[in-house]
């Protein structure tokens, strides 16, 4: 028997009785009235949105200080930009504690429209450059594209051509390259005088000018030909690779509305899928003088490319490169013997379930034969120094139950390093990011931002002496102040940004919230947005704005104005944002529920975080529930409905990842595993499409290059097939988006039709806002 869809009062009746059966009390809470604008209010609502999200721009000022350091390497310039885009420039010299005005706003603009034929406003200057010479009286200044030299002497400015300006030189520290870097081969020998080539798929080698060369392999071919080589620092070796290629396996895509034609298009492009086969690389090294080849004593390489070459300092027989397994779960350095192929691991990291390797980080010291490596081997991301020789751990750097962030840079010299945390601090939110510094030995810790319980953006001095600290919350405005990077003293209050226009608009900021998740133990944090006009004596529906993609965490930490968040609670809801289980910046417990487990999304903790929220608050009603999201975050909200049917009703799903087989293999084998499993299609949006309960809109770009758009017509096809109703949305041209101007209005349209229970504009007719009719009435 097919049970008909309650309207929005059946519906709260139906979410009660549930709640007796589970044991949930139904809370006296639930006695205020549900908030369900007339045609009067709900055309306010929208006129009030679409005027805010004008008016809140330029609504925060002064928010951050953008240090642009000069030529000495110890003072900087910096703009603010004040309320009706009026301009002001500050030179600090932090030596002398001082904050002066760069140059006088009416002169240089005098100056400046003489020189160029043009007029500059005084007050609302803009420049993109600044220097000073004091030698030569000149202030040398870029604006509106153009280069001027100011006289500071005579007043007077004039166009000259782009200068070679000196920079300042950063100096004692050094930054991590990129480790995803694309090989680079190496043709020419370290001395210049030999080159190695391929011909016919094999390695010769001969002088520069020679075109026959000497050859040295003889078992290569076009089909499996060797490549990819690079000589060891004394000329003696090439490293090379016996190459199987696969060509990358090919989707498409239809451009249907081009201008200028009556024909839709049709491009195709390479894309891996999870399970594709890849080119895989066979490790030789080669003695150049006797011409012999040695097969190197490790598995072929068939994730990633060829790797990066590393040869140990005063040796020239050792060099090391790092693999990544394919599936995630094994990460080496492995050194390998020059003369007879032999290796041995010098980092071998194992797990059951996934190494993220977009954040593997190593920093090779040559000097030293030392290697920092980041691991979560010991249940949370933090620095090790190893012994490249003996591959034993020397120390732990840094330890804890806290997350190493990021590493920011490295003192070779100091043997410090520069690195980003979060959560030390207890008691705080433990995504806060916070700097530090600690030496190679893991003593001497310095904390750069113990000065606030916020989440702070550093810019150091060219030579680190100072940096300029920018720290907010999402509820308190930010704050800029230099500071000496000896101990974090302060120098001097810079600025504090001017939130009150945006208050004057009668916005209140965001409430910041915690509840415990799934396990009644760990807090998961979000926030809460409510509308303007909020009347504490009804209750609103609660929309979530989903994205559980395991790469990062998503809930902003620094000060944001008005937003989309904002700006959909304007019509009536309260709009809501958290991390569950599953996302990074927490322990690898925490990241590992997403582990083959993409459909759970967290889901446990974010319904058991909005019930706290709701017990908390009467106000928010977690009888009537939406949910939206994009990308992953559009995979998550269809699986919403389909999972968790009995608390979320109503879902907008732009560009989702709705099967994992579908999308891109490098993201979905990260988190899914390799060899692709039943769970996959287990999990798939597209297998359990017949589950669907609730409302569904569904928005894809056609032509998105990120996630196939397939992926969303997969699951349209199999929810026709089952006789589920839902809307489509396919946005001609579009890439991967949330529909753009459009499928956002369509988004705010359907869950005021579905939640609020109350018609949208009729766009349609004469009148922008034209009264709505209430549903069913």
């Amino acid at each position: 028997m097919k049970i008909p869809k309650p309207g929005p009062g059946k519906r709260l009746y139906l979410h009660a009785i549930t709640a007796l059966c589970i044991g949930t009390p139904v809370l006296a809470q639930k006695s205020l009235p549900a908030y369900q604008p007339n045609p009067t209010e709900l055309a306010a609502s929208y006129k009030r949105m679409t005027l805010m999200d004008s008016l809140t721009k330029g609504s925060v000022l002064k928010a951050q200080v953008q240090p642009n350091w000069l030529a000495d390497g110890q003072s900087f310039w910096y703009r603010n930009v004040l309320k009706d885009s009026l301009t002001e420039y500050w030179v600090v010299r932090p030596g002398e504690g001082k904050r002066t005005p760069a140059f006088e706003h009416a002169k240089i603009a005098s100056a400046l429209s003489k020189a160029y034929d043009s007029t500059f406003s005084a007050a609302r200057l803009w420049v993109q450059d600044i220097h000073f010479d004091a030698e030569k009286h000149q202030v040398i200044l870029q604006s509106k594209g153009k280069w001027f030299a100011y006289d500071t002497e005579s007043g007077t400015a004039q166009k000259i051509e782009k200068p070679d300006l000196p920079k300042p030189k950063e100096t004692g520290w050094t930054r991590q390259l990129s480790r995803w870097g694309r090989f680079r081969a190496d043709s020419v020998s370290p001395d210049k005088q030999t080159k190695a080539f391929v011909r016919n798929g094999n390695i010769y080698v001969g002088k520069k000018e020679d075109k026959i060369g000497k050859q040295l392999t003889y078992d290569g071919n076009p089909l499996k030909p060797y490549g990819e080589l690079s000589w060891s620092p004394d000329g003696r070796y090439l490293v090379g690779y016996r190459i199987d290629r696969r060509e990358e396996r090919q989707v498409s895509i239809i451009f249907s509305s081009l201008p200028n034609t009556t024909r839709g298009e049709v491009k195709t492009r390479g894309y891996a899928q999870p399970g594709d086969e890849f080119t895989s690389y066979e490790m030789y090294v080669i003695d150049v003088q006797t011409g012999k080849a040695v097969k190197v004593q490790s598995e072929a390489i068939d994730f990633f490319n060829a790797p990066v070459i590393r040869w140990r300092k005063g040796d020239a027989t050792h060099f090391t490169y790092e693999k990544v397994d394919r599936g995630h779960q094994r990460f080496r350095v492995i050194e390998v013997d020059a003369t007879n192929g032999a290796t041995r691991n010098i980092i071998d990291e194992q797990t059951k379930t996934f190494i993220y390797q977009n954040m593997i980080y190593t920093h090779y010291q040559p000097d030293n034969h030392e290697i920092i490596w980041v691991s979560e081997k010991d249940g949370w991301r933090h620095m090790y120094l190893v012994d490249e020789q003996t591959g034993k751990i020397k120390n732990p750097i840094t330890k804890g139950e806290w997350v190493v962030r990021d590493i920011d840079s490295i003192d070779t010299q100091k043997r410090e390093v520069w690195f980003k945390a979060s959560g030390m601090n207890a008691g705080e939110d433990p995504y806060h990011i916070h700097y530090y510094r600690i030496k190679f030995d893991g003593t001497g810790l310095v904390k750069l931002t113990d000065h606030a319980r916020a989440t702070h953006q550093l810019t150091f001095s060219p030579d680190r002496t100072y940096y300029v600290d920018t720290y907010s919350t999402m509820t308190t405005a930010p704050v800029s102040e230099l500071r000496k990077t000896a101990d974090g003293s302060l120098v001097m209050k810079l600025e504090t940004a001017d939130i009150s226009p945006y208050l004057a608009l009668g916005f209140k900021l965001p409430e910041i919230f915690k509840a415990k998740g799934r396990d009644g133990k760990t807090d998961i944090w979000g926030i809460v947005y409510r509308p303007s006009h909020f009347d504490p004596k009804k209750k609103y529906p609660i929309i979530e704005n989903i994205y559980a993609g395991p790469q990062d965490s998503f809930v902003p930490k620094a000060f944001r104005q008005y937003g989309e968040m904002q700006s959909m609670a304007e019509l009536g809801f309260i709009v809501v944002q958290m991390d569950g289980m599953g996302t990074y910046n927490r322990s690898k417990a925490f990241h590992d529920v997403c582990w083959q487990n993409l459909a759970d999304a967290g889901f446990p903790d974010r319904i058991a975080w909005m019930k706290a929220l709701a017990e908390k608050y009467p106000q928010a009603d977690s009888t009537r529930v939406g949910v939206y999201g994009t990308s992953a975050g559009g995979q998550n909200s269809l699986g919403a409905l389909l999972f968790h049917p009995g608390f979320y009703d109503a879902a907008v799903s732009a560009c989702g990842c709705h099967d994992n087989r579908v999308d891109k293999q490098w993201w979905n084998e990260q988190w899914m595993g390799y060899p692709v499993g039943k769970h996959y299609d287990e999990q798939s949006n597209v297998t359990n499409a017949a589950k669907l309960q609730g409302d569904l809109l569904l928005i894809v770009g056609e032509v998105d290059t990120n996630v196939p758009p397939e992926s969303t017509y997969r699951v349209a096809d199999a929810l026709i097939k089952a006789n589920k109703e839902f809307e489509l949305l396919v946005v001609p041209g579009m890439g991967h988006s949330d529909g753009g101007p459009y499928g956002r209005r369509k988004k705010r349209d359907f869950f005021v039709q579905k939640l609020l229970g109350v018609n949208p504009p009729n766009r349609n007719k004469g009148s922008q806002f034209p009264a709505p009719q209430a549903i069913g009435k």
